[in-house]
């Protein structure tokens, strides 16, 4: 029994991988995420029109990490970011000391179907985390400023764990780049799979670290990362049966 994943990252606004990626998975279905930074702005800088958000929900994203050029230090920004977007925004070390309604989900839950030789053989949850790159430590000034409080990610990621049940899969979207999750990998050892993004990073196959592997399809779509899931009774988890980054936009 598989389950298929793909994922982007760091887009950067570079468009047009459009026709591609639903051709992909016309020909091979599965899920899509993207791990953050697909924006032109910053948590300093803010551009009304980013086409990139169009073209995110035009491919049929099934989630979306914040990455630091989605996130903004002033609230309504942020929020007015999130509402163009058709597709969630995860991010779930981020927390509103103010207590403000969040624009983004802290975690997400979808039902994904188990196949085999191209037929359904039975359902599974899929509990799935977003990581935001911490921009200042907990308890600084600014925090006090913006209302902003960045957890560290294994602190928010294992305060998770327990939610989710056996025979479920633990999917984090991550935006803090590659040494960071390493560091995840090593702590939190119940996560099935880390996507990463951040450090445009392209690593051709996963990285395993304490059990955990890591992903990361690089910078500006020039590739889409492919991850075929099975299920591992044995060891109660969920374990990389292919692997494959897939050219997208610019790679040979």
């Amino acid at each position: 029994m598989s389950l298929r994943i793909y994922h982007t990252s760091d887009l950067h606004d570079h468009c047009g991988f459009v026709p591609r990626m639903r051709a992909l998975r016309d020909e091979r279905p599965g899920l899509l995420f993207d791990c953050g930074d697909a924006l032109r702005g910053s948590q300093t800088v803010y551009h009304r029109n980013e086409p990139i958000i169009g073209e995110i929900d035009a491919a049929g994203y099934d989630a979306q990490a914040i990455g630091n050029r989605e996130f903004h230090y002033l609230y309504p920004l942020l929020r007015a970011r999130a509402a163009k977007m058709e597709h969630p925004l995860v991010c779930s070390n981020l927390v509103d000391t103010k207590g403000r309604p969040l624009p983004f989900v802290p975690s997400l839950t979808l039902e994904a179907s188990l196949d085999s030789a191209g037929a359904t053989l039975g359902m599974t949850r899929i509990h799935v985390l977003g990581l935001l790159i911490m921009q200042y430590p907990v308890g600084s000034l600014w925090e006090k400023v913006f209302g902003w409080r960045f957890l560290d990610p294994w602190d928010a990621v294992e305060a998770y764990v327990e939610r989710v049940g056996r025979g479920e899969m633990l999917l984090v979207l991550s935006h803090v780049g590659l040494s960071l999750d390493r560091k995840l990998a090593a702590r939190v050892p119940r996560i099935d799979l880390i996507l990463g993004g951040h450090s445009h990073d392209t690593l051709f196959q996963p990285e395993v670290v304490n059990g955990v592997p890591i992903v990361h399809a690089g910078p500006y779509g020039q590739y889409v990362s492919r991850t075929e899931l099975g299920y591992d009774a044995a060891n109660r988890r969920f374990a990389i049966e292919d692997f494959e980054l897939v050219p997208l936009l610019g790679a040979p």
